[in-house]
């Protein structure tokens, strides 16, 4: 089971028509893009798939969606978090898991939990939670990090939680984390420029947001780095930089939204209150990336 999530997952965006509604003609574009272009798996309905602004209607929608088009080419890992623990609950009871591989579990945002809250949250998602769970990590958007301690501890005493998608940025944090998992507890990387280093710490790959772009380019990095290939997988980081800095550089997931419509995936739609990228970083992009593939 954990190896299904090693290498290179991609967090899809969910794209938009011109008034809001979602385009599954092109989020099947993505899928297929994405699938042939050598991903190990796909994460649906996180921060990159805008799933704060779905209603839960949307949310089955989508997820019925992803697992009939991927039909199960790659694993297929759902996001199911909130800052109201009862009601992700209730959420989880209410799908259905069949074609579902994981969960990604984002933390509480807003209500900053002390370390105990989170500890239970997570324990009370893993008791309902048919399938494995994903922790995901990401202070800058939840104003509360989940210390090496609370991971630690979570891992070893909670058979289903199998792995971290570890975006806080601190790589003391992720090294100790490292250090005193279990073996098999996977510490996947958020951070698209930090995948490289912490694959080199000993950790298992990445949930990319680059990738729903060039996913043949990223995987490749992170197989490199995978099988210990620094000298390749540097290459091949250094020749994205430029585009992953981009990218971030107007929020995510406008920048990927911009780069996806340029190269012809998606339109460049997003809901409120995301807006589209300013003209400077659009064009900045274009030039980026059509250097990059010519």
């Amino acid at each position: 089971m954990h190896k299904k999530f090693i290498g290179t997952g991609v967090a899809i965006v969910t794209p938009f028509h011109k008034y809001g509604t979602i385009d599954f003609n092109s989020l099947g574009k993505v899928i297929e893009h994405v699938i042939t272009q050598g991903v190990n798996y796909i994460v649906a309905l996180g921060t990159t798939g805008e799933s704060v602004t779905l209603t839960a209607d949307e949310k089955v929608a989508v997820i019925d969606y992803v697992i009939e088009n991927v039909d199960k080419r790659v694993p297929v890992v759902i996001g199911m978090g909130g800052n109201k623990t009862q009601e992700v609950v209730n959420f989880i009871k209410s799908v259905s898991f069949d074609g579902i591989d994981a969960i990604l579990s984002v933390s509480p945002y807003y209500n900053k939990p002390q370390q105990r809250g989170l500890y239970r949250h997570y324990e009370n998602i893993a008791a309902a939670c048919p399938v494995p769970v994903i922790l995901y990590n990401v202070p800058g958007r939840t104003s509360s990090n989940i210390s090496a301690e609370t991971v630690l501890k979570l891992s070893k005493n909670i058979d289903n939680i199998i792995g971290i998608k570890e975006a806080s940025g601190d790589l003391t944090q992720c090294m100790e984390i490292i250090k005193n998992k279990p073996e098999d507890f996977l510490v996947i990387s958020g951070d698209d420029l930090l995948t490289l280093p912490i694959i080199a710490i000993g950790g298992n790959g990445v949930i990319s947001v680059v990738a729903n772009a060039f996913p043949k380019e990223f995987s490749e990095m992170v197989t490199a780095a995978i099988r210990g290939d620094f000298k390749s997988a540097r290459e091949r980081h250094y020749k994205l930089t430029e585009i992953i800095n981009a990218l971030f550089a107007d929020g995510n997931p406008a920048g990927i939204k911009a780069a996806l419509d340029i190269l012809g995936h998606c339109s460049n739609n997003l809901r409120l209150p995301l807006v589209k990228v300013n003209k400077s970083v659009y064009n900045q992009l274009k030039t980026l990336i059509q250097e990059f593939i010519s």
